[in-house]
């Protein structure tokens, strides 16, 4: 484990994916704009770091959300959140979100997310996204391509 002469951990690497049971890890720095009175990154912003790690992979599989919405008709929406704040991250930070399919079902799936400084583990949350036919505003099944792509990142039973 490497540690910065500041003390706020190494710098993770770029956006990068592994094979079968595979993570995706994004990197994310903590800006001022992302914390608190205290000092100390403001809850809801770990939510938002998580939402730009699930896009940026749907982006690293080939999907843009854009895209899906004018040519699928489709978009995800998040159903439910269950987050357990662990330690707090703090101002400059280098954080790393690591992003796993927990669950795959017709139309949703749920993400395993963690937010790590270096080895230490901060935040974790399960998300349960379905899969909604835009114009309807209602459920519809993931595409087979998708639910195959979906299926590199489950996390092995």
């Amino acid at each position: 484990m490497h540690i910065d002469n500041s003390g706020r951990g190494s710098p993770p690497a770029p956006g990068s994916a592994s094979g079968p049971g595979g993570r995706f890890r994004l990197p994310v720095r903590v800006y001022y704009e992302d914390t608190d009175a205290a000092g100390v990154v403001y809850y809801a912003n770990y939510l938002r770091f998580c939402e730009r790690a699930r896009t940026e992979w749907l982006r690293a599989l080939g999907f843009e959300q854009q895209a899906l919405l004018a040519d699928e008709g489709i978009g995800f929406v998040v159903r439910s959140v269950k987050a357990d704040f662990l330690s707090p991250a703090r101002l400059d930070d280098s954080l790393s979100v690591v992003t796993s399919v927990a669950g795959l079902r017709r139309a949703s799936l749920e993400f395993r997310q963690e937010i790590t400084r270096d080895d230490e583990r901060l935040f974790v949350a399960h998300v349960v996204l379905a899969c909604v036919d835009w114009r309807r505003q209602k459920p519809v099944a993931i595409p087979s391509a998708m639910q195959q792509q979906f299926q590199t990142y489950s996390i092995p039973a």
